[in-house]
């Protein structure tokens, strides 16, 4: 009901722009005669209203793009090199695609074979990710593991387990990510003593913070170089996203 009034409005101001910014100063019978004209206007050409919505709506997601690249730019150091965050693909690629994912979110473990093509099929793709646990204790408990046991085992193990629980569709309990790290031949205890760490918190804190920095409230969300992506995207997409980057 919002938007149409906005439409309407609009509508009006196109039709009318010179009386709809002196609607304050008319006579109640002027008032009247004008909302007629309105109205009149409007039946007889209702695919006006529809154009003030598309309009609405172009200037509302050009808003919405300009606060992002800024948002981007105003934090790309935490973006960009943090320091901690898992990097992969290659990196020295001449692209940068950053992810903020849960293990547990159903559209991230979609997006994750598709992330996966896109770095197969494009070997110039520095990719990033960022542990975000929005979804729940088990969703916590994911990253702390994952977390950890890229402080403890390094980038490839780390690797590992990340796509595990990628695919991985059961509850995640202690016993079930023992059982993951012990697949790949992990010290599950070293792990497990980890993951309540300061070292790892401190990961996790830092990168919720700038989730909240960045309006990120759903994953998954990608930042590819200077562009806020926000929700999943096909393999095609992200791909003819990353051909207009290179221009």
């Amino acid at each position: 009901m919002y938007a149409r009034l906005i439409a309407i409005l609009f509508a009006a101001t196109l039709a009318f722009p010179m009386a709809a910014m002196d609607l304050k100063a008319l006579t109640d019978e002027e008032r009247a005669l004008f909302r007629a004209e309105v109205r009149s206007y409007l039946m007889d050409n209702p695919e006006v209203i529809m154009e003030a919505v598309e309009l609405l709506q172009s200037r509302e997601a050009e808003a919405a793009a300009q606060a992002d690249l800024s948002l981007v730019s105003d934090n790309a150091k935490a973006i960009f090199d943090d320091g901690y965050s898992w990097v992969g693909g290659n990196p020295d690629g001449d692209i940068t695609l950053v992810e903020f994912l849960d293990y547990r979110c159903g559209y991230c473990k979609r997006a994750h074979d598709e992330v996966a093509k896109l770095l197969e099929t494009d070997g110039n793709i520095r990719l990033i990710v960022k542990e975000f646990p929005i979804l729940g204790e088990q969703s916590v408990l994911a990253s702390r593991f994952a977390v950890a046991t890229k402080q403890i085992a390094g980038n490839e193990s780390y690797k590992a387990l990340h796509d595990a629980l990628m695919v991985y569709n059961g509850d995640v309990t202690l016993p079930a990510l023992r059982r993951l790290a012990t697949t790949f031949g992990l010290d599950s205890d070293a792990i497990e003593a980890r993951m309540d760490s300061d070292e790892v918190t401190r990961e996790i804190v830092e990168t919720r913070a700038l989730a909240q920095t960045l309006q990120i409230t759903g994953t998954p969300t990608f930042v590819l170089q200077d562009e806020m992506l926000r929700g999943y995207l096909p393999y095609d997409q992200m791909k003819a996203l990353v051909n207009e980057k290179r221009g």
